[in-house]
């Protein structure tokens, strides 16, 4: 999706002021209020609780504010307590633009949770850099990141806790090729997630030896569409061993089921992705005449969590909420967890701040931490630590990607979506 110039979206500031002003919150945590400091570390959410994503941003948004309440417990960021600003992206870039432009220029952050759709961050992303806010991604995996960050776009402000679809993609063919899968289809959302993966996808599992039976036609759809019987048909026809969709939740159930409604999932397998691993995808699908899921026995792929700090982010957020965290719930943790961290390393509570010691405080040679209250504490001794994250070791690079490990879902007949292996992208 072509980015958001800076102009439009700082154009668009005093309507999204009036706007997003009832979708912008802070903790109910009086530590973590937007008046608690009035020089203190101010960090903003920039997630999806509405719109496309929303079934997978829900799960994502309650980390950051229990980072917060955990740094604030512990005597805060340079001596001070850390107000958190919540906007919701509504997983479209327009808002997503427009709660960048209320979280720069209004609440004056020094850096961003978010967003989770590649498109709204391109968006945002735009918007971040000439402020000089810091824009940490908990999920946008689109590989033009990548590609702009080689090209000094981002000035140091963007970076990602979710590593880039060039290696999903990778693990995503690895696994269609160990299944036995030498013919495929593609359908995407026609956006910066959908072809990038796409592209990613096609050249690696052609490299594999596999075929791309509608390379020359590839089917992206417009993720405003209300319908998409075409796409569907267009993308099961000839007789491809499998198919992979990279989708969106609410618009990729409407495609799925449509495609059933045709006759055309019969004996094709389904491989899909990050965007819809929800608990609620397989019921948006429905179910077929038969009364089973029509997602049964489909298999999909989703950067996993493997950090070292895993086990007591669980721990902690079953004490706090109760249950466990969604998908992306650790990447959002620790994308606040760099932030903090950068701020305290650079001794100052800002963007610039934050973007210069990112790298050293994710892949640095200090210490290693994975319980943030002991980083925090190591950096005001004027030690350097080597952060080590729930979702994995965050080793941000020049670019601002990190590598991680897959893990492989099912749809169960039940309907219930289970983890049933790793891949490692090689």
């Amino acid at each position: 999706m072509q980015k958001i110039s800076t102009a439009l979206a700082l154009s668009v500031t005093s309507l999204a002021t009036g706007l997003l002003l009832a979708a912008c919150t802070t903790t109910a945590n009086t530590n973590t209020n937007t008046t608690s400091s009035a020089d203190g570390l101010k960090i903003g959410t920039l997630l999806p609780t509405t719109g496309d994503l929303a079934s997978i941003g829900q799960q994502m948004v309650g980390s950051v504010p229990l980072l917060v309440d955990t740094v604030n417990a512990c005597g805060g960021v340079n001596g001070k307590p850390v107000t958190l600003v919540q906007v919701d992206d509504q997983t479209d870039p327009k808002s997503g633009a427009a709660g960048m432009s209320k979280l720069a220029t209004l609440d004056k952050v020094a850096g961003v949770v978010g967003s989770f759709a590649s498109s709204v961050s391109t968006a945002a992303v735009s918007v971040a850099v000439p402020n000089k806010v810091m824009l940490i991604s908990p999920g946008s995996t689109s590989p033009v990141f990548t590609d702009k960050a080689k090209k000094g776009d981002f000035k140091g402000f963007w970076a990602r806790t979710a590593p880039p679809d060039t290696y999903q993609a990778l693990a995503l063919a690895q696994l269609a090729n160990k299944k036995g899968y030498k013919r495929v289809s593609t359908v995407v959302i026609n956006n910066d997630y959908g072809v990038g993966f796409e592209k990613a996808f096609v050249q690696t599992f052609e490299k594999l030896g596999g075929t791309i039976v509608n390379k020359n036609n590839p089917v992206r759809y417009d993720p405003k569409a209300q319908t998409f019987d075409t796409e569907a048909s267009a993308a099961f026809a000839g007789k491809p061993d499998a198919v992979i969709a990279v989708l969106y939740a609410e618009t990729g159930s409407l495609l799925l089921k449509a495609a059933y409604q045709q006759g055309l999932t019969q004996g094709v397998q389904i491989l899909l992705t990050d965007g819809v691993k929800s608990p609620t995808f397989p019921e948006q699908v429905g179910k077929g005449s038969d009364g089973k899921y029509i997602l049964t026995g489909a298999l999909g792929t989703v950067p996993g969590s493997d950090g070292k700090a895993l086990e007591a982010f669980n721990k902690l957020w079953k004490d706090k909420k109760g249950g466990s965290p969604g998908e992306y719930a650790p990447q959002s943790w620790d994308a606040a967890a760099l932030l903090v961290l950068s701020a305290q390393a650079a001794k100052q509570n800002t963007g610039v701040g934050i973007a210069s010691k990112i790298r050293e405080v994710s892949a640095g040679s200090g210490t290693e931490v994975t319980d943030v209250c002991q980083g925090l504490k190591l950096l005001q001794e004027g030690k350097k630590i080597n952060y080590q994250g729930a979702s994995g070791n965050v080793d941000v690079d020049a670019n601002g990607d990190v590598v991680g490990v897959y893990d492989v879902w099912t749809v169960e007949p039940d309907g219930k979506i289970k983890t049933i292996d790793k891949v490692t992208p090689k």
